[in-house]
C-alpha cells in the first residue's frame, strides 16, 4: 500500500468520527509492532495538510522484557521530527514472574493504557491515538461474541471521564494485509513482540478463526466490518463514553 491511499483511509475515517480537532495534542501509543508504526507514519504525513492543525507525539510503554531495543524507533522519530517517550515499568515482571497470570492480556492491556494514559497527560496531551486497524475491529467483536456473549467491538473514539483524554482509532478502515505492505514498502523498523504470550492467546485463536472463515467465506471479514458498523453498537453511532474502564484483550 502506498503512503496516499492509507492517507486516504485514514482521513476518512478521522473525518467520520470527528477524531481530530484544532489544537489537539495526540499522543501516539507506539508498541514497535507494524500498527503503531503505520499510524505514526500516517498521522505525522496528515498533519501536512489536515484542516484541523495538530500535534502529535510518541510514546512507548516498555514493558521490562530484555532485549527490547528501540533504538532504531527513536532513530525513526528524531528523522520525522516527533518527540518520543518511553516509559519504562515493570509490567512483565508483574504479569509473569509475581502474578503468574495464565491469561495475562487483560489485565496487561489495563495496566498498559494506564501507564500511556499518565504519559500523555504528562506531556500536555488531550488525545491518546491506538493503532487498532479493520481486522482488529471484526477481531474483538468475534472476542465479545464468543466469550461475553455480546455484540461489542471497541469503538473509533472514546472519552475517558476520569483523565479526560479521548482515544481514537484512525486506522479502523485499513486492512491488516495493507499494514504489513505499507511496512514492507516504507521499511518500518518493526520490533518483535517480546511477550511469552505472543501467539497464545484467545485473540491468536480468533485471528486464525477470522482467516479460516474469509478463505472459506471470500468478504466476510468486510462484510462483519460493516455489520459492526451499522449493527447499532452505542459507542459506534454516537460516540459514548465508555469511562476508564474500557476493557480489551
Amino acid at each position: 500500500m502506498k503512503l496516499q491511499r492509507l492517507l486516504s483511509l485514514t482521513r476518512q475515517a478521522v473525518d467520520a468520527y470527528e477524531m481530530i480537532d484544532t489544537g489537539d495534542r495526540i499522543a501516539v501509543g507506539v508498541s514497535g509492532g507494524k500498527d503503531s508504526l503505520t499510524l505514526l507514519y500516517a498521522l505525522k504525513n496528515l498533519m501536512r495538510f489536515y484542516p484541523n492543525p495538530f500535534e502529535i507525539c510518541a510514546i512507548t510503554v516498555d514493558l521490562g522484557y530484555e532485549g527490547f531495543d528501540l533504538s532504531q524507533i527513536r532513530l525513526l522519530c528524531e528523522q520525522m521530527d516527533i518527540p518520543y517517550q518511553v516509559v519504562s515499568t515493570e509490567i512483565g515482571k508483574i504479569l509473569f514472574q509475581i502474578r503468574q497470570e495464565s491469561n495475562p492480556c487483560a489485565l496487561c492491556a489495563k495496566l498498559r493504557k494506564g501507564a500511556l494514559n499518565q504519559a500523555a497527560l504528562g506531556l500536555g496531551c488531550n488525545k491518546v491515538a491506538y493503532g487498532h486497524h479493520k481486522n482488529d475491529i471484526v477481531e474483538t467483536m468475534l472476542l465479545s461474541l464468543i466469550y461475553e456473549g455480546r455484540f461489542y467491538s471497541f469503538p473509533p473514539k472514546t472519552y475517558l471521564d476520569r483523565t479526560k483524554l479521548t482515544l481514537v482509532r484512525p486506522l479502523i478502515y485499513v486492512d491488516e494485509a495493507d499494514v504489513k505492505g505499507f511496512c514492507r514498502k516504507y521499511q518500518l523498523p518493526i520490533c518483535k513482540n517480546p511477550c511469552p504470550a505472543d501467539g497464545y492467546t484467545k485473540r491468536e485463536y480468533v485471528k486464525n478463526l477470522t482467516k479460516r472463515l474469509e478463505q472459506e467465506n471470500p468478504g466476510v471479514r468486510d462484510r462483519m466490518f460493516h455489520a459492526i458498523v451499522n449493527g447499532g453498537i452505542p459507542e459506534w453511532l454516537f460516540g459514548k463514553s465508555a469511562g476508564d474502564l474500557e476493557t480489551e484483550e
